[in-house]
């Protein structure tokens, strides 16, 4: 406790404010075990860059945690782009202090002699990505905490290609920040070199995404959709893109259109979590709406919801959704004549399988990633000129089309959604039928995420603890099926269970475990990058005759999954 008192003195004067000091004296005064958390460590870039929550202290977003990060990347650029000129994109959601945030940023960064573009208004992230390389920035930033909590905010980092950073340059990055003191933020900002920009991105951005999800569905008109901002930046540009794409029977969900970082209609503004989507499927029910899409608030990610075989609302997942957008791109890109054996397709290693089998029946190949989607962006960058990238996506309900914008994009992705709708129902099929079709091609993956909230510095002990566990004692088997591959990205190893044989993982470095049995269950282990939590995703897989069996089968998928939380005593 001393070295945190130590740490939190340091906060009770200058360069730090009188507002900040006194909230720092107020903690140490009333010994608020809150100290400890916010002291404990300095905040850093995980899988979606630096994320947590607001208030005074070393690990919070802050003026001065913010601050020192620009800094630190004003410092790198400069090292980077050696004598040359420097421009960032700047961008932010709708969370509280976003908008004073991006702001902050901008100043900042003009401080040091960069010409900024700082978007008028709060935009999606994905408006973010596209800016960065419409506008041949050399970096961007994007103030947002996706779809944490109210209390949480964050700070995106995205290179000149539109992609979030990755190693090295993340560490890099990194470095270059803990060098620094508070004292040497420089503040001093050069109006000057701050440029606003917005309704002509916006233009170019949809005109793009338009294209991008366009695959000739006759009559639009005969899908009728419901769709949630979840107070959300989406409000402020995907409306106009179904418009602009030709879908004119949009019931917006209006008690949720208007950006708000209270979030005050929801517990959490996740699309994953159905209950963010229930006053969508109350409107979906009440217009009849064949297709019901949410996103969360800074637009990358979104939630879909389709009839069943009963004619009921069902939300989809995110493996079901990128397994049925990536058949339909595929499909349509071999109707085409487009596939030559020069494509790829991308995903993340605790993302269904289904994924890769359902490129190989076209004749594609499926890249695997770590996970988040900066991954995927890494490879579209690497490949760039060598190999087209059709689609790719995670179980996180992400999914990104071409390669216009390098990171999940939730408004071509609606766009997309949207056509896919239409196509089937002008056939007179529908998405959850096809998704069945897929099943009964290639098997029935059935895939469930459990996740276990472990805050403050007790709750990284434990799962540090979980994962060492796991670690020096592997699974043996799963649900009466032995453990025949034990993957450790960590120690870039793959070990044969049966035979001990052990090769090496070509991915960088990650605190991800994965367990593969004979009959092709999988359990895959990691922590959160982004928040206090510790995940285990399951997947089983069973064959499918026909549709008529599509009950039985989903329902043995699930006691087995009941069993795998069973024996690994994951019920909460």
């Amino acid at each position: 406790m001393k070295k945190i008192i130590e740490k939190a003195t340091k906060w009770l004067s200058a360069p730090f404010d009188r507002d900040t000091q006194q909230e720092i004296k107020q903690l140490i005064d009333t010994e608020s075990p809150e100290l400890t958390d916010r002291f404990y460590k300095n905040i850093a870039f995980g899988t979606g860059g630096m994320r947590g929550m607001m208030g005074a202290g070393i690990n919070r977003i802050n003026k001065y945690t913010l601050g020192k990060a620009t800094q630190g990347l004003s410092n790198y650029l400069k090292k980077e782009y050696n004598q040359q000129k420097i421009s960032i994109a700047i961008a932010y959601d709708c969370r509280k202090n976003s908008d004073f945030f991006g702001q902050l940023v901008a100043e900042v960064f003009s401080a040091n002699d960069i010409q900024v573009f700082l978007f008028e208004d709060l935009r999606p992230t994905p408006e973010l990505s596209f800016a960065v390389r419409h506008l041949n920035c050399q970096a961007g930033v994007v103030i947002t905490a996706s779809h944490n909590p109210p209390a949480y905010n964050g700070y995106k980092v995205y290179w000149n290609d539109g992609g979030q950073i990755v190693p090295p340059q993340d560490q890099e990055i990194i470095q270059e920040v803990e060098k620094l003191a508070f004292e040497e933020i420089n503040f001093e900002a050069q109006p000057e070199l701050i440029k606003k920009i917005g309704q002509e991105i916006d233009d170019e951005f949809i005109k793009a995404a338009v294209a991008n999800s366009d695959f000739g569905a006759e009559n639009r008109n005969n899908v009728k959709i419901v769709f949630t901002a979840l107070h959300g930046t989406s409000a402020t540009i995907v409306p106009s893109a179904l418009q602009q794409a030709g879908f004119n029977q949009v019931h917006l969900v209006e008690a949720q259109s208007t950006p708000d970082g209270n979030f005050p209609t929801v517990n959490s503004p996740n699309p994953e979590e159905p209950a963010a989507l229930k006053m969508a499927m109350e409107l979906a029910e009440e217009v009849g709406a064949d297709i019901l899409i949410g996103t969360d608030p800074d637009c990358d990610r979104l939630g879909i919801a389709v009839r069943d075989l009963e004619g009921n609302m069902k939300l989809l997942n995110g493996n079901q959704t990128m397994c049925l957008m990536t058949d339909f791109l595929l499909k349509k890109w071999q109707e085409q004549g487009r596939l030559n054996g020069n494509q790829f397709v991308g995903s993340t290693i605790v993302s269904t399988s289904l994924i890769q089998k359902i490129a190989t029946h076209y004749g594609v190949e499926t890249k695997l990633g770590l996970t988040g989607f900066k991954w995927i962006a890494k490879m579209i960058r690497e490949f760039e000129g060598k190999k087209q990238f059709i689609g790719g996506g995670e179980e996180s309900f992400g999914y990104l089309v071409g390669d216009f914008v390098r990171d999940k994009d939730a408004v071509t992705a609606t766009l997309l959604a949207c056509e896919i709708a239409s196509c089937f129902k002008s056939e007179g099929s529908s998405i959850y039928q096809e998704l069945i079709n897929l099943y009964i091609t290639n098997g029935f993956y059935k895939e469930q995420l459990v996740s276990f909230v472990k805050e403050g510095k007790d709750g990284a002990a434990e799962i540090y603890k979980m994962m060492s566990n796991y670690r020096e004692q592997p699974l043996k088997q799963l649900i009466g099926s032995k453990v025949k591959y034990f993957y450790d990205y960590e120690s870039s190893t793959k070990v044969d269970l049966q035979t001990q044989e052990v090769s090496k993982i070509e991915l960088p470095k990650s605190n991800v475990l994965i367990f593969e049995t004979i009959d092709g269950t999988k359990v895959a282990i990691r922590p959160s990058g982004t928040e206090p939590k510790i995940k285990f995703y399951m997947s089983v897989k069973e064959k499918l005759s026909n549709i008529k069996e599509y009950n039985k089968i989903d329902s043995l998928l699930s006691k087995k999954i009941e069993q795998i939380c069973k024996e690994m005593k994951l019920t909460k």
